[in-house]
């Protein structure tokens, strides 16, 4: 039976969420920096004071009792909310400072971080940004589990609990070898998918499932490595393929200025009357109290990808 007058410290609080998330206390101590008899004496003391069992342990695996998972989100928001008391007692009137853990794509994180770095640094240089780069699938568990602050990704993601800030919407840009018949067109039609060996980053990634979606209004437009044994994890791996003759690709405008210098490569862009783009935005959990805070991050993250863009169309020479 529980003590009633017992109060749970943040430290075991913070125990039962990382073993939780985690199913080892290897892992969950390594994360906490703690050894693991400390782990297990501070879930041992967050249990007794409770009377009740969070965590069933077994040789094999580290299972969470129903009890557990119930009182799991609690223990998030619980969380949540005193970083975020401590996040506001650290700047003056919401101003962002101290720690923050920001998630983005790959096919974002790689051309938009230097600009978006260098403005955070200028407007907010109390703020500690911390960067995690994964697929959208990885970025929203980790959102979910409060492990990341906030995510910049592909929207929308039509997720419960979450609040999502369109940020910006970004066209596609059509990248063939030097002697393609599209090389250096500006009159694209969808149409033209059909006519092209199209090469697409590996499953998992927003960027190919966006293509694909378009392929898909065209009827019979197939993309080449859904059957191709080329298989690439990277949009710089997919350009040397295109400069090897292997196929063509499509690339979002941001990625140009870093990805299409490259010898042999050619930019073909779509008619102004096509919509052949992806919508940008932040995400972050509906319970978090520093939304409008986030939200004013987001127009930093606009500014980048204008500033990244901007050089991108010298290349294209618009």
């Amino acid at each position: 039976m529980g003590n009633k007058e017992y109060r749970p410290t943040l430290s075991q609080l913070r125990t039962f969420v990382t073993i939780a998330e985690n199913r080892h206390f290897g892992t969950a101590a390594n994360k906490l920096h703690i050894s693991q008899p400390s782990l297990s004496q501070a879930l041992v003391a967050l249990e007794s004071g409770l009377g009740i069992q969070l965590i069933e342990r077994s040789t094999r695996k580290v299972i969470v009792t129903p009890l557990g998972e119930s009182l799991l989100p609690f223990a998030k928001a619980t969380l949540e909310a005193a970083d975020s008391f401590v996040a506001h007692s650290r700047g003056a009137h919401g101003r962002l400072s101290g720690p923050l853990t920001v998630g983005i794509i790959p096919t974002l994180a790689t051309y938009i971080l230097p600009d978006f770095l260098h403005l955070a640094r200028e407007h907010y240089p109390d703020l500690e940004p911390r960067l995690v780069e994964e697929q959208t699938g990885h970025l929203m568990q980790q959102l979910r589990d409060g492990q990341i602050d906030i995510a910049v990704l592909a929207t929308p993601t039509d997720t419960t609990g979450m609040i999502e800030y369109e940020l910006f919407d970004e066209e596609f840009v059509v990248v063939t070898h030097d002697g393609h018949p599209f090389a250096g067109r500006r009159d694209l039609t969808l149409d033209v998918l059909k006519d092209l060996d199209l090469l697409l980053l590996d499953d998992g990634h927003c960027l190919r499932d966006q293509i694909v979606d378009l392929c898909r209004v065209v009827h019979a437009a197939q993309p080449a490595s859904a059957e191709s044994a080329a298989r690439a994890s990277s949009l710089t791996t997919i350009m040397q393929l295109v400069v090897a003759g292997l196929g063509s690709t499509l690339v979002p405008v941001s990625a140009i200025a870093t990805e299409c210098t490259r010898p042999g490569l050619s930019l073909a862009t779509f008619d102004n009357s096509v919509i052949a783009q992806r919508t940008v935005g932040l995400v972050c959990r509906s319970s978090s109290t520093r939304a409008a805070e986030y939200e004013t991050l987001g127009a930093l993250v606009t500014r980048a990808f204008h500033m990244t863009v901007d050089r991108g169309r010298v290349l294209i020479g618009n």
